[in-house]
């Protein structure tokens, strides 16, 4: 099964920091998840709106300067990064997830990306949102990047608008990765990747179920698993 490492390796390190991303790649993760808004023109690393949760701050991110903002510790002596940053530390070593978190900024992000990006690296590169609008408006202007649906609620909507919007995966919460959902999405052409998966008794019912890929904060535990695999069938 391809990882993610979730927010990095949040498990192991502050989520959405380099050195989380850095610890994601360290642990063998295919491919490393993180979120992304928009402050003075510049694409931040930030999933919450908020700052108490993850920084030394407090309040609205939006109330802040760009500058202040970078000031504050996210954990570990962290700061929030710029997504500029992390696609220098992740560029050819292992694929991105961005989850957009802000609403009217895909085509901001895109065009950040395909500046920033690689060409030849540009499709390993996976665009979602939970923002239903911004999935849209992703599916038109992607260019070599990967569009991935993200859904809370209900299975069966979220499979008919990955088909309509001609997607690459269908993101499921754990609740929805059973072997009826995984395999209706895998006749319509569709990759299952899973969230948030940390537990073994989870990560192996997932691969029961045949899904293609996880989100975890424990990438390691993934890559273990997949290499136990890997050893039986040897």
């Amino acid at each position: 099964m391809f990882v993610f490492g979730h927010r990095g390796a949040a498990g192991h390190a502050p989520e959405n920091t380099l050195q989380s991303i850095a610890a994601g790649m360290a642990s063998g993760a295919d491919g490393i998840e993180i979120d992304v808004r928009l402050l003075e023109g510049e694409l931040i690393v930030l999933h919450d709106e908020r700052l108490e949760r993850t920084t030394s701050g407090g309040g609205h991110y939006k109330a802040m300067r760009l500058a202040d903002l970078r000031r504050l510790d996210a954990g570990n002596g962290q700061h929030i990064p710029l997504l500029a940053e992390v696609v220098t530390a992740v560029a050819g070593r292992a694929a991105l997830n961005v989850e957009i978190k802000e609403a009217g900024i895909a085509r901001q992000v895109v065009a950040a990306l395909d500046a920033l990006a690689p060409p030849a690296w540009q499709p390993e590169i996976l665009l979602s949102s939970f923002d239903h609008a911004t999935t849209a408006e992703l599916a038109c202007v992607r260019g070599r990047m990967q569009l991935g649906v993200l859904y809370e609620g209900e299975f069966a909507p979220a499979l008919s608008r990955a088909q309509a919007l001609r997607a690459w995966s269908l993101h499921v919460p754990l609740a929805d990765a059973g072997p009826v959902q995984v395999g209706a999405a895998h006749a319509a052409g569709l990759r299952v990747y899973v969230y948030t998966v940390n537990e073994s008794d989870d990560i192996a019912r997932c691969h029961a179920a045949g899904v293609d890929g996880l989100f975890s904060d424990h990438p390691g535990r993934v890559v273990a698993f997949n290499r136990g695999r890997a050893a039986l069938r040897a």
